[in-house]
């Protein structure tokens, strides 16, 4: 079974400079649950240059979700906007980073009407 969050973080650390993120920077903390157990990632913007490390630290915005939650919008089945304003994940610290980190997950499935 793949785990799309890993999957989405590493294809992160071998991406280049990234032009969708501009001139971002900051770092983004991203705090998982599943049950008892939690994981952390930290992804720092640079001018469009992306590190990332898993670990807890500071960071200029805080993203909480339960690790399903964040399956689903790592794996381009959920928009990280919508969830937040379902209240599905909260946000924490400089909303204008998760603006910048959603130009990178999958985008959902269109549907047709």
């Amino acid at each position: 079974m793949t785990d799309a969050t890993a999957d989405f973080f590493e294809g992160l650390r071998r991406r280049g400079p990234e032009p969708l993120l501009g001139n971002a920077e900051g770092s983004v903390r991203i705090d998982l649950s599943k049950g008892r157990r939690s994981e952390r990632w930290l992804v720092s913007i640079e001018r469009g240059n992306i590190t990332v490390a898993r670990k807890s630290a500071r960071a200029d915005c805080t993203i909480r979700a339960r690790k399903d939650v964040f399956d689903r919008i790592a794996a381009g089945k959920l928009n990280a906007m919508a969830a937040m304003l379902r209240g599905a994940i909260a946000v924490e610290g400089d909303p204008r980073l998760l603006v910048r980190l959603q130009r990178l997950f999958p985008s959902p499935p269109r549907t047709r009407t």
